[in-house]
């Protein structure tokens, strides 16, 4: 499934333009800008790309957002990496 597919499977709105263009990030959803990226066995988290989508998000105004798609075909994982002190927050606010 492409970003454009994942976006709309999650329910978020495409960035028109991502990546060259003022407004970065693949997709807005809820208070994120989320950046999609999709492998058939592995994704490295680091600095650098964590700083990318962080940037990305404040020029948005949202929070950051990975979300890593995982194998292929109809065999995928999905996850979402967002910051431990944002997680906490969400968690407290649901008590």
């Amino acid at each position: 499934m492409s970003e454009r597919g994942e976006s709309k499977r999650l329910g978020a709105k495409p960035i028109k333009n991502s990546g060259r263009g003022m407004k970065k990030g693949d997709a807005t959803w809820e208070n994120f800008t989320v950046d999609f990226k999709e492998y058939p066995k592995g994704f490295t988290v680091n600095k650098d790309n964590w700083a990318k989508a962080t940037t990305d998000a404040v020029r948005n105004g949202n929070d950051p957002a990975i979300v890593v798609v995982l194998g292929e075909g109809s065999s995928k994982t999905r996850l979402a990496i967002i910051e431990l002190d944002l997680l906490e927050q969400i968690l407290e606010e649901k008590e």
